[in-house]
């Protein structure tokens, strides 16, 4: 039988529990929501010098996701750059929401001998993809 669940129940109102439920939901997915096969890409895309250059790189990988992927995305990053208009209250600026996203929505097929190596990239990408909604995600 199907659960039903009442976000009003006390122990949902810690907004931890939710975000915690959130994440762990993108984490256990059988491929994240950017696909294995545009990780490097996307790192790629990151470490470009030129941060025009980097913004329509990220544009153009975003446009070759799959359908569900990119709406799920962009409804995602919407919600999350809501998240990030009340940083002065939340604490969850554009560089804090990257830590936390970052390893969620982005990760390699395999796991690098060094954790820490791609990590960095990994949380500029969701920056960069927060950074630059509007150009990313146009209307």
């Amino acid at each position: 039988p199907e659960e039903r669940l009442s976000l009003a129940d006390p122990e949902w109102s810690d907004v931890h529990v939710v975000t915690g439920a959130l994440k762990l939901f993108f984490r256990e997915l059988p491929e994240p929501l950017v696909p294995y096969s545009l990780f490097d890409p996307f790192i790629e895309a990151v470490k470009l010098p030129d941060p025009q250059e980097q913004v329509e790189r990220v544009a153009e990988l975003v446009q070759s996701l799959p359908p569900a992927n990119y709406a799920t995305l962009r409804y995602l990053l919407a919600h999350l750059c809501r998240v990030m208009e009340r940083a002065d209250v939340n604490r969850m600026t554009c560089q804090n929401i990257g830590i936390v996203f970052g390893p969620t929505l982005l990760r390699p097929e395999r796991e690098p001998s060094s954790l820490a190596a791609g990590m960095a990239q990994q949380n500029q990408a969701v920056e960069l993809l927060l950074s630059h909604f509007d150009r990313i995600f146009p209307v």
